[in-house]
């Protein structure tokens, strides 16, 4: 009862502190006391609600029998809107704040709302090494299903919740990506819902031009209801080799060699400072010393941009065979290391043992619940942003990142970009190696201004012929965008497919200018 009571007269005490102090700046100033008495705990809820979904459909092999159903309802809802007049655009009715996305999409609210309840796992094909999956499938989800059976997909993006149907309309990538390419380059065929309520089935050699234009339209060709992913056969670890490497120049040519190497299947590098990396190289294996097995998702282990950090400050090389999954989703527990700004503490041994398991807060939960003060202070002082950029010109733009942002860690991700049509392709007629540059976090650039310095990486981004990943800030003016972007198949196909009406163009769904 003693204990009942001095619970009691703490969560008083809280509530009295923070009605003295105004919940706002409570929520701004100490985010990790809302998040970690709150937001942790709901996390908790939710993913125990989706395994157990999961689960109960799995037993029951319901959901290819549902899948049919729930798609006839889509169209049901589509032909209803032609009905009605097509007097708004269409867009799904999955609420802004579920996304991955910081970005906070306000057309859900004057747009028609087409619900799309597709979550499951449908078909495991081994002969073709393909497995059919609905949109809302998430990365945790789809490793947790096919890992068990010996699968797993060649690109798994970083993050538990990022979904299918996203890493499609936008993009994907993962360290595997200098092999297979972005996760659309793995996908084999796309099934979608077009403006007039038919059912389409696409792939490179059926309906070709709308299976290269889906990549990068954020939902504005059609409704995606299925897709078709190319699967590899998994091992139990990956071996990892960590490799300090200071002063640019080396950092630069360290990477992209390796990033040249076919017999690497992961290629990764954290830059800690303008001159200080540490870069990765993995093999799968199904062979480990024991001794240097490291199951860095275990909840109570340190942070892996945390751990990676320790060979830079040493000064070592090192060897460490991580379990498969836990591979796959290394940066999860803390994504990748936005959590320090948010539980500062949260990497600290008593906090991962005490609370580790509870990590991490899901992204869509603080982003219901950030407020306008937070979104504001976030959109001012926090940088979340991927540019693509080609390999050659890897030196160039970390210099740019420097002196624009000033942001650490940096993440460097390899992939090979091929020439297909589309959004998004090289320049010449070859396949030609990029780089992902990750930056997360407030920036540390004096001169720092959101829009002016955004404005101002985009700008080298397109002289360079890179991309910026669309889930991000975008501050382009609509002839900038489409200077970025590669536009004539995606414009004859929303002419082609009446989408005019119907949906909404990419640029003015997800660029600032367009929505302001």
């Amino acid at each position: 009862m003693s204990a009942l009571w001095s619970v009691g007269a703490g969560l008083l005490l809280l509530l009295l502190w923070v009605r003295h102090r105004g919940l706002e700046a409570v929520l701004v100033h100490h985010r990790w006391l809302f998040v970690c008495l709150f937001l942790l705990p709901l996390s908790i809820l939710f993913d125990i609600y989706y395994q157990l979904r999961a689960w109960a459909v799995w037993r029951l092999h319901s959901a290819p029998r549902q899948h049919a159903q729930r798609v006839r309802h889509i169209q049901e809802q589509v032909r209803e809107w032609k009905k009605e007049g097509s007097k708004r655009y269409m867009c799904t009715g999955r609420p802004g704040w579920l996304t991955v996305s910081l970005r906070v999409g306000k057309y859900k609210k004057t747009h028609k709302n087409i619900m799309i309840n597709l979550m499951d796992v449908l078909e495991v094909d081994s002969e073709r090494q393909v497995v059919r999956v609905e949109p809302l499938v998430s990365m945790g989800q789809l490793t947790a299903y096919l890992n068990p059976m010996g699968w797993t997909i060649p690109v798994v993006p970083e993050l538990d919740d990022l979904t299918v149907g996203g890493l499609i309309m936008g993009t994907g990538i993962e360290s595997s990506s200098h092999i297979y390419g972005l996760f659309q380059h793995t996908c084999v065929a796309y099934e979608l819902v077009l403006a007039d309520g038919s059912l389409v089935r696409c792939s490179p050699t059926e309906n070709s031009d709308l299976f290269y234009a889906v990549p990068w339209s954020c939902g504005t060709l059609g409704f995606l209801v299925a897709a078709e992913i190319k699967m590899i056969p998994a091992k139990k670890y990956i071996k990892i080799h960590y490799q300090p490497v200071r002063g640019l120049q080396k950092i630069c040519e360290k990477f992209t060699e390796e990033s040249k190497k076919k017999e690497n299947s992961f290629v990764e590098g954290l830059m800690y400072s303008l001159d200080e990396a540490v870069i990765m190289t993995g093999v799968l294996t199904d062979e480990a010393e024991q001794s240097k097995i490291n199951r860095i998702g275990n909840y109570y282990k340190p942070w892996f941009f945390k751990h990676v950090e320790k060979y830079l400050k040493a000064d070592r090389t090192g060897v460490e065979y991580i379990p498969s999954r836990h591979y796959y989703h290394r940066h999860t527990r803390s994504i990748f290391w936005e959590l320090q700004d948010i539980i500062p503490f949260g990497n600290n041994p008593v906090f991962r043992y005490l609370f580790g398991w509870m990590v991490p807060p899901k992204i869509s939960l603080l982003k219901l619940t950030q407020g306008e003060a937070i979104r504001k202070l976030y959109e001012q002082h926090h940088v979340v942003q991927d540019m693509l950029v080609p390999m050659k010109s890897l030196e160039k733009s970390i210099q740019t990142f420097h002196v624009d942002l000033n942001v650490y860690p940096i993440w460097l991700c390899p992939f090979i970009l091929p020439n297909n049509p589309g959004m998004v392709h090289p320049k010449g007629d070859e396949p030609e190696l990029y780089v992902d540059i990750g930056a997360y976090g407030e920036p540390k650039s004096k001169q720092f201004e959101a829009r002016a310095s955004m404005r101002q990486m985009e700008k080298f981004v397109r002289s360079v012929h890179g991309f910026q990943m669309l889930y991000a800030d975008c501050y382009m003016t609509r002839e900038e965008f489409w200077d970025m972007f590669d536009g004539s198949l995606y414009h004859k196909l929303r002419e082609q497919m009446n989408c005019k009406d119907a949906f909404p163009e990419v640029y003015d769904k997800i660029c600032k200018a367009a929505r302001h």
